[in-house]
């Protein structure tokens, strides 16, 4: 059965949000791609305040100056599309308060017919939770925790009650829910993060960086849900982030998805043999437009078939 092939959606300042990114939504599931994606960045420190991932000194690229916000993005999406799942990779989920992110989430999914997708993670940047106010960034992995709490019981029936730190639901009535359970997919780099992955998540969402990174990391995952009981097979994301360029890079030193079309679809097909299933594509800051972004896009899709990807 072919790998499903999703896509990332224009949120960069090189695009006009309104206009792109229906249009590009739109574009993408009429060319085959089965799920749409979005990233969260809230801001953009100037000067910097710590270094990108919180590595010393290592500068924030252009590309994350003025990044669309990703539940807008999505709607715009929602409202263009009718098949093409609808996901996050991911959003910084402690940067928002869990009651209202639970409802944002759980109105999408009804309002697109059960399409949404939850990647969550919890983020780095110690400015972006200076800004977003709803806890500090020591306390994220907890605050992550009570997110999944939330929607748990956000989702569910009414009338829905809960107590936690930062939220307390009265019994009430919460609508609309979701149509349908909505998957929840978590990085997982720690033991800590893969305990509530196998104990929580319904998948995992790493990123493709190399397929033997790729597949030790995909087996021990699954080695540990054996371990600690789980029975319920884990759904699994590939996140692609592609550094394209219109002639084969020739250099020695070639990353995997650096390239052209050709050598992109070739690291393609070597990790789509791992067993995800699904990856995404996101070019980054290569198209200078949508029109280059829906080019290239159907390149890569044509090109993956072909090569039975």
């Amino acid at each position: 059965m072919a790998t499903r092939l999703g896509l990332s959606l224009p949120q960069t300042r090189q695009y006009d949000i309104g206009r792109d990114v229906p249009d590009v939504a739109r574009v993408a599931e009429e060319i085959g791609y089965e799920s749409l994606w979005v990233f969260e960045r809230a801001l953009f420190p100037e000067p910097a305040t710590q270094g990108l991932y919180n590595v010393p000194n290592l500068p924030w690229p252009d590309a994350y100056r003025g990044v669309a916000e990703p539940l807008v993005t999505l709607t715009l999406a929602a409202a263009a599309t009718r098949r093409a799942r609808l996901g996050t990779s991911v959003l910084v989920a402690p940067l928002h308060g869990p009651f209202q992110l639970a409802r944002t989430l759980g109105t999408l999914d009804a309002a697109s017919g059960g399409r949404v997708v939850a990647g969550l993670g919890t983020g780095w940047s110690l400015d972006e939770y200076a800004a977003a106010g709803v806890a500090p960034f020591e306390e994220r992995g907890q605050v992550l925790d009570e997110i999944l709490d939330v929607c748990h019981a956000v989702w569910g029936p009414d009338p829905v009650s809960y107590e936690g730190r930062l939220t307390k639901i009265a019994s009430a009535v919460v609508a609309p829910k979701p149509a349908r359970p909505i998957p929840i997919l978590l990085p997982a780099f720690s033991k800590k993060a893969m305990t509530r992955l196998v104990e929580r998540g319904d998948g995992w969402m790493p990123v493709a960086m190399g397929v033997d990174q790729l597949a030790t990391q995909w087996q021990q995952l699954r080695d540990f849900a054996a371990e600690r009981g789980r029975t319920e097979p884990l759904r699994s994301v590939g996140r692609i982030n592609l550094q394209y360029t219109a002639k084969a890079y020739d250099g020695t030193d070639r990353r995997p998805f650096q390239g052209n079309i050709d050598q992109i679809v070739t690291d393609l097909a070597a990790h789509a043999e791992v067993g995800l299933d699904e990856f995404f594509l996101d070019f980054v800051d290569a198209p200078r437009d949508a029109e280059e972004l829906k080019d290239l896009a159907a390149e890569v899709y044509s090109a993956a078939r072909a090569a039975g990807v």
